[in-house]
Formats: structure tokens, sequence, C-alpha cells
């Protein structure tokens, strides 16, 4: 910063901030500070490299904090309330407080939540932030799919109930039981081997109740998800594009307006002259002396 930052205006000081804080070789250091503390955290659960450089590790996890509490110390005072109006730098400030909270006694959990600080990489990087931005604007159809997946769910657990409690109560002796045991089948983890086959061993039609469970929850509505998921991709890019395009035509027409705006007093400095031009040819005679 320059000698004379505090001789400035309050609103240029901001906007002088403002203007460093948003330079590229700025933002690529924090980015580079986010990475480096990712490593750091992950160290300090290393008890072979605390033993070696645990003190380092620690000062450095503390200097890397402290930035990134200037940093957001300087947004909030660069942005004033419209900080608070950014969803991305709520987040920000969320992740860096916590890491600034007691992590002692019952709170010894937060320090566990101080990996959070590398989710900034959500924020920092433009390309994070649209895939982050996309999924959000997905959830009101993947809530929907859930709920649907949720009736599903609820329908064929207590058919597994009603069928195969007495026999294998560990899988279906309830409810809850049965909507874990159908979780396990639809993340096809050992459901053949593992549940089906057992089950078939009394039942041998049980493969009519699984194999349908299988095909509608999870090729089916994983295919829902998945569709879901990529058309919000796509509507999110459509959107970034037609913003782009917007903003390229509000540029185009400003100086267009501009350039007409230039051309009109150029017109009228050429008429003005011509007015000068023709009024001194006129005045000129007049002024001749006879010999």
């Amino acid at each position: 910063m320059s000698t004379n930052m505090n001789a400035l205006p309050d609103s240029s000081r901001r906007q002088w901030l403002r203007d460093w804080i948003e330079q590229p070789r700025v933002q690529h250091f924090i980015i580079a500070l986010i990475l480096v503390n990712a490593v750091l955290l992950g160290l300090e659960t290393w008890p072979a490299a605390m033993a070696v450089a645990g003190g380092l590790i620690l000062v450095m996890d503390r200097a890397i904090l402290v930035v990134f509490v200037v940093e957001i110390g300087l947004r909030l005072y660069v942005h004033r309330r419209a900080f608070w109006r950014d969803p991305w730098s709520v987040f920000d400030f969320a992740v860096v407080a916590i890491a600034l909270l007691p992590a002692t006694g019952q709170l010894a959990v937060l320090r566990a939540l101080r990996v959070l600080r590398v989710l900034r990489l959500l924020t920092m990087v433009p390309s994070m932030r649209r895939v982050v931005g996309a999924l959000l604007g997905a959830v009101p159809g993947l809530m929907s799919i859930g709920l649907v997946l949720l009736v599903i769910y609820y329908v064929f657990a207590v058919i597994a109930t009603n069928l195969f409690a007495v026999d294998y109560p560990e899988w279906f002796g309830h409810l809850g039981r049965s909507l874990y045991t159908l979780f396990q089948i639809m993340t096809l983890e050992s459901w053949s081997m593992g549940i089906a086959r057992p089950v078939m061993e009394n039942f041998p039609y049980a493969w009519a109740f699984f194999v349908p469970f299988i095909l509608v929850a999870t090729f089916t509505m994983l295919n829902l998800f998945i569709a879901i998921i990529v058309n919000a991709m796509q509507t999110f890019s459509e959107s970034e594009q037609q913003e782009t395009v917007s903003a390229v035509e509000h540029a185009r027409e400003h100086i267009e307006a501009d350039l007409h705006a230039e051309v009109r007093a150029m017109r009228d400095e050429i008429r003005e002259l011509k007015t000068l031009l023709t009024q001194a040819v006129a005045v000129r005679p007049d002024d001749r002396v006879d010999p």
C-alpha cells in the first residue's frame, strides 16, 4: 500500500482496497494459501509428521489463519453491507469464524471443522463456483425425486417387513431395519450373495421382490438424479452465456451511444467553424481600405 493511503477520502480508500483485493495475483495468493493450509491440516493428523515438525506446522497454520482473518476484515471494510448480501462472502466468513472459536472442552469437536477452510476454494475458483451454483439450482428437482424415492422405499419396506420379518429379523425385523437393508440393496453392496440369495433359500420367488426394487430404486431413480443435475448444469451455463451476451450488448450500445455523441459534437463544431468562416469571409471585404 502507498504511504498516502491515510490521506485519501474513505470512499477512495475503499475503492483502492477493492481494486487491490480483486487483483488476480492477490486471488491466486489466497488460493495458494488455502491449498497449503489443506496440506497442513492433513499433516496434523499424521503423528510422524507432528513428531518431526509439529511446531512449524502449527505456526504456519496460525499464520495462514491470520491472513484469512485480515482478508475477511478488508472485504468487510470494502463492501460494508453488500458483504452480507453475497452468499459466498457469508460462507467465507462462517468458515473463518469457525476456526476462531475455542476448541477445548465440549467444543473440541470444532477443531475438526477447521478443515472447512479448504471449502473456500469453492468461492475462489470461478469454475467450482459455477458447479456449486448449478447443483444448488438442481436442489428443488432433486427434492422432488427424493420424495418419490422415499415413497417407493416406504412401500417396499412395508412389503419386505411383512414377508421376511419372521425368518430374517436381523434384516427385516421392523420397518427401520427393512429401510436400512433396502438402502444396502440399492447401493448394490453384497445384495445378491449377502441378502437376496439367502432369502431365496426359504422364499424361492423372492427375486420377484428384489429385482423390481433394484430396477426402480437404483437404475431408474439414479438416472433421474443424473438427468436433473445435467439439466441444471446446462441451464446454468445457458444463463451465464445469456448474461455474458447481454453484458456485451450493453457495452456495445454504450460504445455506440458515445460514438454517436462524439459524431454529433464534431458536427456541431464543424457547423460552428463553417459559420465563423462564413462570417470572416463576409466581414473581410468591408475591412479593406481603398488607396
